[in-house]
């Protein structure tokens, strides 16, 4: 069993990007653009202008960051027992300071950013245009894996979600599952999941569970 799980608003209680872009960016560019995912522009496409509009310093941007956002509960308990990998279409500059202050070591698997003072610069990792979404989608970085545990939230978890084995869901990720009619067990934290990985009590259970057909 392979353990992967996203970052913004399902590792945090907030969504680092979008803290960052309302606090330190354009918020009316941050709104215009959250409308483009997946019509107009990718979610990289996206990214890339909202980034582009912070203009502050990153220890400013990071100071904020660890000021407001936390960890949810039962997240260092669940990597201490589970050895899961974090994959985010975040940035390792962003995440790695709310995992040193709160002394986590995980698998990180995200983007760079280039902290310019006219503008940051995102700087995307490798990932291969995906067959069934179109876009590049972390299905590539879980390639290979199988028994495929996926937790998430929102819409870059969607793609990779209908590739596993077993999904753990929440806000806009678990009203997508809803209407793709795929099951999924939902979660309101980390001590939630870890209880139903080990075959304690299970989460409350949306339609059926198992593996989508």
């Amino acid at each position: 069993m392979h353990v992967v799980l996203d970052w913004d608003g399902t590792v945090t209680d907030g969504d680092t990007l979008h803290v960052a872009v309302e606090q330190f960016g354009d918020r009316d560019v941050f709104i215009e653009m959250e409308s483009e995912i997946g019509r107009r522009l990718t979610l990289r496409e996206v990214i890339a202008v909202e980034m582009a509009t912070i203009r502050a310093p990153l220890q400013e941007v990071v100071a904020f960051l660890a000021e407001n956002i936390a960890l949810r509960p039962g997240f260092a308990e669940l990597v201490a027992r589970w050895n899961p990998t974090v994959v985010s279409m975040g940035f390792h500059e962003l995440i790695e300071p709310l995992l040193e202050r709160d002394g986590v070591e995980v698998q990180l698997v995200a983007n760079r950013l280039d902290p310019r003072p006219d503008g940051w610069h995102a700087i995307f990792r490798q990932q291969e245009t995906c067959d069934v979404c179109g876009e590049p989608c972390k299905r590539s970085d879980v390639a290979g894996l199988d028994g495929l545990v996926y937790v998430g939230d929102g819409f870059s978890d969607r793609c990779v979600a209908l590739a596993a084995d077993r999904v753990f869901a929440r806000d806009g990720l678990a009203t997508y599952l809803d209407a793709q009619r795929v099951p999924y067990e939902r979660f309101d934290d980390f001590y939630d999941v870890a209880a139903a990985l080990a075959g304690g009590a299970d989460v409350p259970p949306t339609r059926s569970r198992g593996r989508k057909t």
